[in-house]
């Protein structure tokens, strides 16, 4: 099982940047894939962005993609997600989740193959 805990969410304005972090401990080296999820009220959660840990593959989702920058750290077992541009449909709490199996392209979007995932850290864009 993997650890995740998730931080750097925050409130900011419209056009902000915001780092999250997401700090794997326990078997990580059982990881194919990490990835970044979030949840606005009354909605469902959501694929944001995924990485292949090892290949450092990225994918993103469309409404991401070009204001967001999936990475990690191999060395400290961290994923990061640079948000950049930020808009208030961003308002969401993002989890960071990671999975075993393997993935490439639109099979990385799914939350259900994600294994563990962190509680969450909320972030807020106010217009």
């Amino acid at each position: 099982q993997v650890q995740l805990v998730e931080s750097g969410g925050g409130l900011v304005q419209t056009g902000d940047s915001l780092r999250l972090s997401c700090a794997a401990s326990g078997r990580t080296f059982s990881s194919y894939a990490m990835g970044w999820f979030r949840q606005a009220p009354g909605k469902e959660r959501e694929f944001v962005a995924a990485i292949r840990w090892s290949a450092g593959i990225t994918y993103y989702a469309d409404s991401v993609k070009g204001r967001f920058t999936i990475s990690r750290d191999n060395t400290k077992n961290t994923m990061y997600l640079q948000m950049n541009s930020l808009k208030p449909e961003d308002t969401a709490v993002y989890y960071c989740a990671a999975r075993r199996s393997y993935c490439a392209g639109g099979g990385c979007y799914d939350k259900n193959s994600y294994d563990s995932w962190g509680q969450g850290t909320q972030v807020t864009v106010s217009s």
